[in-house]
């Protein structure tokens, strides 16, 4: 039986590097979680805190990611509303109706709306927002270990000067995003 309505949020659209991760958060009617806030507005060590809070108190909460590989083949755009759409599929508990952050709906069996800057408004849109970086931020860790001379512990993928730098010092690496124009840009520096 639907229960509630799901909050739902991406984070990753602009690295150049890493999946797109998605959430998808029902929260519980009548609980507030204090200091819930767009996720870009949080210190790291916040958003982590009230990761873990949100996980223990919401009714149910999921998160779901595309691939590089997949934002290659879709686009940015289409692969970010795929793991937004897994996200919701993999609730425990199936929702009445979504709130997408963003101008765009996902493709969803039951009714959706799309809120522009959803995240700085609606509390169940703000735990997604926080829990989609939180994983997002998780997985860029443990791919810096992988590929430290990008230095993704830093710089978490996106299109800072030392992301780009260590681009065409090395080169594209599997995770990065071939469709984007400053990775595949150092391709063609990088072709036999």
């Amino acid at each position: 039986m639907p229960t509630g309505i799901a909050g739902v949020d991406e984070a990753g659209r602009g690295a150049l590097a890493g999946p797109v991760h998605a959430a998808a958060v029902i929260l519980r009617p009548g609980r507030t979680i204090a200091g819930l806030n767009d996720s870009k507005k949080l210190s790291a060590k916040r958003r982590s805190e009230l990761a873990v809070q949100i996980q223990q108190e919401a009714l149910c909460w999921a998160v779901a990611s595309a691939s590089p590989v997949e934002i290659d083949q879709i686009n940015i755009l289409q692969a970010s509303l795929l793991a937004m759409r897994r996200a919701v599929e993999q609730l425990q508990s199936a929702p009445v109706s979504c709130l997408i952050d963003g101008n765009q709906l996902p493709q969803l069996s039951m009714p959706a709306s799309a809120v522009v800057g959803g995240d700085a408004l609606h509390p169940q849109i703000m735990a997604a927002s926080i829990l989609a970086k939180v994983a997002r931020d998780t997985e860029l860790l443990a791919l810096h270990a992988q590929f430290p001379c990008y230095g993704f512990a830093q710089h978490k993928g996106y299109p800072t000067g030392a992301h780009l730098q260590a681009l065409r010092a090395y080169g594209p690496c599997e995770i990065h995003r071939k469709s984007y124009a400053p990775v595949a840009q150092s391709v063609l520096q990088f072709a036999p």
